[in-house]
């Protein structure tokens, strides 16, 4: 396309996918297909990247995450983002409201829903958005621009082009989104997070962008803190203004002009809580005038013409039944208190995580006692704690043995919980196969946990590398399958096969390695054949790594069935080398043998030289090998190499090769 025609169609698709980012995320009302909106998406992405000087800060392309950020500078803000005080009865209501009539008459107020998430600042200038901020103690924050334009439903130009424009919203996690979340981190064993809350802070303080569009966060916008170009006297025709302006507003806020229907409404968005989708803790009421806002003032800590009310948790009681235990991908033993169902936070819930052995004898918490459960962040079910012993009970202990396969289960000195070493337990291959199949692993679309639970259950799947050797007909005799579903998995089986060694290395599961990890030992070690006898002092070297980490690497390495498994994905065609690191041509199609100490290198240094210029360096010695390249102490394989009349390089020599001397 020509430079004239991709700057008129930029702009057109600019405005045809803000169009469409509004009626989805903000109005929730979609016009087109997901499929079409996508289609749209990726045209403006390549005219961008065909002509870059075309993208600008506001086009909807800088949603999908840009460059890793180093730091996230300091911003200090024009007006305080301050806190309101937190009130929890309704006669502290009341007394709120006398205190704001001993001052202005016949005020109205606004009751609005308060969100648990990370309250944000947003500026606006010339109707462009150029930053936002975290509120940090409400003088100074931190810029996270980058993460926030990851999110949809900020509108990245506005209808009105004011001079300036600065909104305070809250960014939260929607419940479905953190649920998700915390059962992809339970799969990888990680640490989950507590709550959406907690989820939303660590997300927007993610230093690579990318991760935090993955999360899909959403944001409430619920106060101007400044404007120039229009003027505004209350409260609820700000919200109205904004909603004009394409911002995603708190929603529900009702104004009153008496402070028994504000309780009265406190206490309706209080019984909405469990049915929301997203979390709140609390109900804001805020006077509506904004003169008699200014008559009220504010105290040292909080303005005088708001308060927060906030619900209480809700917690019951209730008797466990039973304790289940089940097993992680990676052998943990995890136990699960089953008790008499109880509603909590709108929902029935009978079930909570015990976490391990440990939890289960602090809290002394033993089968058919009265225990006390609540929802953490209203969604999690937690055990609290016990009440009362039933009558004749006794302590509860974890099982010697594996429940899925029978084998001795151990506990390691610098672990709380219980483990499983048999690799062919068959709740870990479940597991392991799931990981191994997800979009952040090998990217297996169509695999999902029922179709490999039916694989399993058919006795077509024995390891990942049996998913690689997988037969249509196999496929398609399955349950819901058929020849174009089976055809459409066997091609996503197909081209995971061309995944990045970082992507495997992952998928693999080895234990304390997430996707990051994998990525820089990928770029450390750029082939498979590298890591296998790459050293733990080696690995530790690595830049966010640990001895812990690394000798997990070293001890994945090391077993019989990882080198069994290796071999089966290689010889069915997986990719085991990174493509981060460009390779030249100058040593195509040579293949070296590292042996010995180097002076100045270290074999894995040496090694990923030789593959970024295209060759290949293998562990063995044979008549295919072209060089060998030995340091101090070589041993059988130097010998081998004068039996075989292989060229022999030392360390110079080898630099010398590669300069193409």
């Amino acid at each position: 396309m020509e430079r004239s025609a991709a700057v008129k169609r930029v702009e057109e698709l600019r405005k045809i996918v803000e169009h469409h980012s509004y009626q989805y995320y903000v109005l929730d009302n979609p016009e087109i297909e997901d499929y079409e909106f996508d289609r749209l998406m990726h045209e403006l992405m390549d005219l961008e990247q065909q002509y870059p000087d075309l993208k600008t800060l506001d086009s909807p392309t800088v949603r999908v995450g840009g460059a890793t950020l180093n730091d996230f500078q300091k911003v200090t803000h024009t007006v305080q983002m301050g806190s309101l005080q937190d009130v929890f009865s309704t006669d502290e209501v009341r007394e709120f409201d006398n205190r704001v009539r001993e001052t202005v008459e016949n005020p109205l107020y606004v009751v609005e829903p308060k969100i648990d998430g990370l309250s944000v600042s947003l500026e606006y200038t010339d109707g462009v958005f150029t930053r936002g901020s975290t509120r940090g103690d409400g003088v100074v924050g931190e810029d996270v621009t980058a993460n926030l334009k990851t999110i949809a439903s900020i509108p990245l130009r506005l209808p009105q082009r004011l001079p300036l424009l600065e909104v305070r919203g809250e960014v939260y996690m929607p419940r479905s989104n953190f649920l998700k979340l915390v059962e992809q981190q339970e799969m990888n064993e990680e640490t989950p997070f507590k709550n959406p809350r907690n989820a939303a802070a660590g997300s927007l303080r993610q230093k690579d962008p990318q991760v935090a569009a993955k999360r899909k966060l959403d944001i409430f916008v619920f106060n101007i803190q400044q404007i120039q170009g229009e003027t505004l006297t209350s409260h609820k025709q700000s919200l109205d203004y904004l909603k004009e302006q394409h911002f995603k507003v708190i929603p529900s806020y009702q104004r009153y002009d008496n402070i028994e229907d504000v309780i009265a409404r406190i206490e309706e968005i209080g019984q909405m809580r469990g049915t929301l989708p997203y979390n709140i803790d609390g109900a804001v009421v805020k006077v509506d005038d904004f003169s008699q806002r200014e008559q009220l003032g504010s105290t040292a800590k909080y303005p005088r013409w708001a308060v927060a009310y906030k619900y209480p948790p809700e917690e019951k009681q209730t008797t466990l039944t039973s304790i289940e235990v089940k097993v992680g991908r990676t052998g943990v033993l995890t136990p699960t208190a089953v008790f008499e169902p109880i509603e909590l936070a709108g929902t029935t819930v009978s079930r909570a995580v015990l976490h391990n052995e440990d939890f289960i004898r602090e809290k002394d918490i033993r089968i058919g006692d009265t225990i006390l459960v609540r929802k953490a962040g209203d969604i999690i079910p937690e055990v609290l704690g016990v009440v009362s012993h039933a009558q004749d009970s006794a302590p509860y202990e974890m099982p010697h043995r594996c429940p899925s396969c029978g084998s001795e289960v151990f506990r390691l000195e610098d672990e709380a919980a219980l483990r499983c070493f048999n690799a062919d337990c068959p709740a870990q291959l479940l597991r392991n196969l799931i990981h191994y199949a997800s979009r952040d692993a090998m990217n297996i679309e169509g695999l999902g946990p029922a179709v490999i639970e039916s694989l399993l259950e058919n006795g077509l799947l024995h390891s990942p590398a049996d998913l690689y050797s997988l037969q249509k007909e196999q496929i398609a005799s399955l349950e819901r399958m058929g020849e174009k579903s089976a055809q459409n998995l066997l091609d996503s089986i197909e081209r995971s096969k061309q995944n990045d060694l970082s992507k495997l290395l992952f998928a693999l599961g080895i234990r304390n390695v997430g996707q990051k990890a994998a990525a820089l030992l990928a770029g450390k070690f750029p082939s498979m054949d590298l890591l296998f006898e790459a050293s733990a002092e080696e690995i530790a070297a690595i830049d966010g790594f640990g001895d812990v980490m690394a000798q997990s690497v070293v001890d994945f390495f090391c077993l019989p069935q990882t080198k069994a498994l290796v071999k089966r994905l290689k010889e069915a065609g997986v990719n085991m080398q990174s493509k981060a690191a460009p390779a030249g041509e100058r040593l195509a199609g040579l293949i070296f043998v590292l042996t010995g100490t180097l002076p100045t290198l270290k074999r894995s240094e040496a090694a990923a030289m030789i593959e970024r210029e295209g060759g290949k360096v293998s562990s063995s010695v044979s008549k295919k090998t072209n060089y060998v390249v030995a340091g101090e102490e070589a041993g059988s394989k130097l010998i081998k190499a004068q039996q075989l009349g292989v060229t022999i390089l030392d360390e110079t020599g080898l630099l010398s090769l590669l300069s193409g001397e």
